[in-house]
């Protein structure tokens, strides 16, 4: 039977407290997401106009690809107020090569449209075209798995 020396279980309790950081870092995160967009999705949700569905362009370098973007402006009512918004989702739209992609956009929600906005009544300066999606919460188990495995490196480590 061998034994483990104070220096070999500092060793691995330092590698499984890692694990175990690093899993719960991105549990909070994926949590957050996950809270986030079940609360958009209780917003109120109410008509609005698409007053400009476009496709932004950006080249950063000249040897680079061109990058392209979703890009609408929609007026919405609230509570007797006239409002705009820009977003179409709550985390923006990322910049792409892939045109289509945009074209699409722009096919979904073209000007002059009436969509449903979800808009924040907390702060009605805050509305969505789509809600978020709820995959990062059915998706925890994944880090969760290094939280576990973490804990139980430590664990193991100490046990006689």
């Amino acid at each position: 039977m061998a034994t483990s020396s104070t220096g070999t279980r500092v060793y691995l309790s330092l590698i499984g407290l890692m694990l175990a950081i690093v899993g719960g870092i991105f549990c909070a995160l994926m949590w957050r997401s996950f809270q986030r967009a079940r609360e958009v999705e209780k917003w109120p949700v109410v008509p609005c106009i698409v007053l400009r569905s476009a496709m932004d362009e950006r080249q950063i370098d000249p040897n680079g690809p061109v990058e392209r973007r979703f890009s609408v402006l929609y007026g919405y009512e609230w509570d007797g107020g006239r409002y705009d918004s820009e977003l179409w989702k709550l985390r923006g739209s990322g910049w792409t090569s892939k045109e289509d992609q945009v074209q699409a956009m722009i096919e979904r929600y073209p000007e002059g449209s009436t969509q449903q906005c979800h808009v924040n009544p907390a702060d009605p300066d805050v509305a969505v075209l789509e809600v978020e999606s709820k995959a990062p919460g059915y998706s925890l188990w994944f880090p969760g798995l290094f939280v576990v495995g973490g804990l139980g490196i430590i664990v193991g480590a100490w046990r006689r």
